[in-house]
């Protein structure tokens, strides 16, 4: 039987966590899973309540303050003992057996090391995921700025065919799947950045080892929350995040 591990990082809002986890033991047949949530020292008390949903086959690990995103999911690297690793958000959901289901196509595409399936709101409206290997006017478009249309729509790869296996250079940190053995030969996720950017830092690690690929033959649910920002605090820390991932690959204007 397959082996199958999952994580989700969590910072505030258990209920969602406790909503995920419940979808991912209901749906996902056939296969051994493992499910970790790690807790970033979450003020509201998540951690606490994420303990009583430890199981045999649930891993609750809580930890004493905030380490970010790729950090939080890295803590699972010593433990994983699987096949397929799936980083997902505390605001999914799914309703079908999709995590074997993508393994399985894996399993017939050994080319392919890292993949995402469809993710829809909970309306069932498509999310513009994918993308293209993030550029300069790509970012900005997708910040709003105005006149950069057709640099943001070339980096969400509006100009391509979706609907079929297609093969992308920026894979969600939402809900994707890696080959453990891949995940952890990379090292997980660049730790140098707390947030935002790491999930483009990620894929490109993932395709100096292979393929990646978008498989909306596949789907799943993503509430994807975006408060409005209070402070000038997240600005800076994805602006810094953006100048790491440009450091390290490259610096390009556009696609």
């Amino acid at each position: 039987m397959k082996k199958i591990s999952a994580c989700i990082v969590s910072y505030n809002g258990a209920e969602e966590v406790i909503k995920a986890v419940a979808s991912l033991q209901q749906h996902t047949k056939d296969c051994e899973l493992t499910v970790y949530l790690v807790d970033n020292a979450s003020p509201d008390g998540t951690g606490e309540q994420l303990k009583q949903l430890a199981a045999p086959n649930v891993k609750v690990i809580c930890l004493p303050h905030n380490v970010g995103f790729g950090k939080g999911h890295n803590q699972v690297l010593p433990f994983l003992d699987s096949e397929y690793h799936f980083v997902l958000n505390p605001d999914i959901f799914i309703d079908n057996n999709v995590l074997p289901a993508i393994c399985n196509w894996m399993d017939a595409h050994k080319e392919v090391v890292m993949a995402t399936p469809k993710l829809l709101f909970p309306d069932g409206r498509i999310q513009v995921l994918p993308k293209r290997k993030p550029n300069i006017l790509g970012l900005a478009a997708r910040q709003g700025v105005p006149g950069l249309q057709k640099f943001g729509d070339r980096y969400a790869m509006l100009d391509c065919d979706l609907s079929k296996p297609t093969p992308i250079e920026f894979c969600t940190g939402s809900f994707f799947c890696m080959r453990t053995e891949v995940f952890q030969q990379i090292g997980g996720f660049d730790e140098a950045y707390f947030m935002y950017v790491e999930d483009a830092d990620i894929t490109q690690k993932a395709r100096q080892k292979g393929l990646v690929y978008y498989l909306p033959q596949f789907t799943a649910y993503h509430a994807w929350h975006r408060a409005p920002n209070k402070s000038l605090k997240p600005f800076f820390q994805q602006l810094g995040s953006m100048v790491r991932y440009f450091n390290k690959w490259g610096w390009k204007l556009g696609c």
